[in-house]
């Protein structure tokens, strides 16, 4: 769990080298290449003008991954120490393009215009840290070139865009809300809801006692609670990332990793057993359902994969527990 807490393999962004966050920056850009150029292909059939957009932002990045190579080259010579995102404590992810697919127009312009903000961020970020002239001149360049992109909903054209679409403000704001709230929201409340599936009816069926399983029930939803916020707060600062204030997210998650517990134990300050029992199971089957309509509504998360994803684990789950406590 510490590990998972602290990072621990994962450097901090502040920490690296003026050559590590150019080798970091030209890492990236290789990676957005290639998620541009896999959009690409996936819209190609269905929108081959819009394919052709993200070609020539696939030919942009490949541009930008130039040029840095050609400033590393000059300040540090031919080796370039690899470093990529994954390396680095709160730098922001990318999705593999089959996490993603079937693509959708609207979906992938969000998802475009995300990398856009992020890669932003980053330069403006790593401009600020270093010394030397030229790289700061070029770090800033690109941060410019990132922030000056015209908009995607205009880019691949008013037939797949309608006029009525939200301003850009809007969506930035929706955006920001998701990802500081929303997605923080619902990582705790699906570890709460389900991971303790399985002490509380373990407790439950194996000692028949309801104060007995609350107490399983509130310690095992506090722990959890505390355990998440900590990681969530820990595991990005939200500087590069954009995903806003690390405490404001560390609350929300062990807030909702608690809620998620709770909701199942609370039912077993019913003295009755069996009546305490059948609400529990009740109140998992609403906080199972409530899990997918966000997955559904704020993620878009088709309702069958979400369905699938976490009804029949939050069932396999709360089967695994009355089994053990059955034992």
């Amino acid at each position: 769990m510490l590990q998972r807490v602290f990072g621990r393999g994962r450097r901090a962004f502040e920490d690296l080298s003026e050559q590590e966050v150019l080798a970091l920056a030209i890492s990236s850009e290789e990676d957005d290449g290639r998620i541009y150029r896999a959009y690409a292909e996936g819209l190609r059939e269905t929108f081959p003008a819009s394919a052709h957009v993200f070609d020539e932002m696939a030919a942009e990045e490949d541009t930008h991954r130039q040029r840095l190579i050609d400033l590393h080259k000059a300040r540090f010579g031919e080796t370039i120490p690899l470093i990529r995102r994954e390396h680095v404590r709160g730098y922001y992810e990318r999705k593999p393009d089959w996490l993603v697919r079937p693509l959708g127009i609207e979906k992938t312009r969000v998802m475009a215009e995300a990398m856009e903000d992020q890669a932003a961020r980053f330069y403006r970020a790593a401009a600020a840290r270093t010394t030397d002239a030229d790289t700061r001149k070029l770090l800033g360049d690109l941060a410019a070139a990132e922030d000056s992109h015209v908009s995607l909903a205009q880019r691949l054209g008013e037939e797949h865009t309608p006029e009525d679409v939200r301003s850009a403000e809007a969506e930035s704001e929706r955006r920001q809300f998701i990802l500081t709230y929303v997605q923080p929201g619902l990582a705790g409340l699906m570890d709460g809801s389900v991971s303790t599936l399985a002490p509380i009816f373990a407790a439950a069926f194996a000692t028949g006692d309801t104060w007995t399983t609350f107490l399983v029930g509130l310690s095992a939803s506090v722990g959890a609670g505390i355990s998440m916020g900590f990681t969530e707060a820990a595991s990005d600062d939200g500087v590069i990332s954009g995903r806003g204030s690390p405490v404001i997210r560390g609350l929300v998650t062990g807030l909702m990793t608690t809620i998620g517990g709770l909701g199942h134990a609370l039912p077993y300050l019913i003295p009755d057993f069996w009546t305490a029992t059948t609400v529990a199971i009740i109140v998992v089957f609403i906080e199972l359902w409530a899990i997918t309509w966000i997955q559904n509504r704020y993620m878009e998360t088709p309702w069958l994969r979400a369905s699938l994803q976490v009804v029949v684990g939050g069932a396999l789950v709360l089967a695994a527990g009355i089994l053990i406590g059955n034992a």
